[in-house]
């Protein structure tokens, strides 16, 4: 039994199908087929039932499952514990972030690891998180910035925050960020949102279900950029977290005001992988993050609370 079989099961498991594994793993579907079988022949017991549809887990499966993940936690503690030492980091960190994380911490988290560690550089992605969540299962990011995703064994998650979403206008609309507006309001306004498959929208959607009326969109964007500039133009009323248009409020090409009756509010979470090794320098990459996100809801930039 080795760890490359371990990770092996891991990804099967979730995936529920080999050649789906083998794609995310860039493995040929022979050899995780026969790390499988290995593994199986050790301990005796099928791990998989297989049937036309691809690889169901066994119950015997579930439980070898549950320790393989536990194994890889282990394994990333003791790295963790022999690399906190180094003084200075070098090399090319990849991470990800959804597009109004993008606009908000993008600048801060460069300056600030440019100032402590100049050598360390920084490859942002920015995407919707089912796809960051992807290309981090595929290797292709180390670190994601995402809002909270389905528990997955190959993931580690890691709660950040709670975000509040407000309600953001065009200047002559006249909200304010000291007077808060009821949900309920929303029902008489047109807004500006994203597609319903985006997580955004979903919880905007479940807050006006809770006040007994659907949202009416004028517009919908999948763009950060598009939303703000059809609100600006006046196309209607969207929600975003307040330190992705602070700068806006600031400078009065938008005004805002808190949604409350019902909140409409998400996790904010770190993601990264599970099933193999992260590195020193994108742990300081998380933490960085952390810091400043807290410093921003210090400040009353950032609503919401940390976790």
């Amino acid at each position: 039994m080795d760890v490359v079989q371990l990770k092996t099961l891991i990804h099967v498991a979730e995936l529920g199908s080999l050649s789906k594994a083998s794609d995310r793993l860039h493995v040929a579907q022979p050899a995780l087929s026969r790390q499988i079988r290995q593994l199986e022949k050790e301990l005796g017991v099928y791990l998989f039932e297989r049937h036309g549809r691809g690889m169901e887990i066994t119950p015997a499966g579930l439980e070898v499952l549950e320790r393989a993940t536990r194994i890889m936690d282990e394994l990333e503690a003791i790295r963790s514990s022999v690399a906190g030492g180094r003084a200075a980091f070098r090399g090319m960190v990849a991470i990800g972030t959804t597009p109004t994380i993008a606009e908000i911490v993008t600048v801060p988290l460069v300056k600030r690891i440019r100032d402590t560690h100049p050598d360390l550089s920084i490859r942002f992605s920015s995407a919707f998180s089912g796809y960051l969540l992807d290309w981090l299962q595929r290797g292709e990011l180390e670190l994601a910035i995402s809002y909270d995703p389905q528990p997955l064994h190959t993931l580690r998650i890691e709660p950040v925050m709670m975000e509040n979403l407000v309600l953001v206008g065009p200047p002559e609309a006249g909200l304010d960020c000291d007077t808060a507006v009821h949900f309920a309001e929303l029902a008489e306004e047109q807004m500006v949102l994203p597609s319903p498959r985006h997580g955004l929208r979903k919880i905007m959607d479940q807050c006006a279900l809770e006040r007994g009326f659907k949202i009416t969109t004028s517009v919908e964007a999948d763009s950060f950029g598009a939303m703000i500039d059809l609100v600006r133009n006046g196309f209607g009323f969207t929600a975003l977290p307040l330190a992705s248009i602070y700068a806006q409020l600031k400078d009065g090409t938008l005004c805002a005001a808190p949604l409350i009756d019902p909140t409409p509010m998400r996790k904010l979470v770190l993601v990264s992988p599970a099933d193999r090794h992260v590195s020193p320098a994108t742990r300081y990459v998380g933490q960085t993050f952390v810091e400043i996100a807290s410093e921003l809801v210090e400040q009353g930039i950032w609503a919401g609370h940390m976790l």
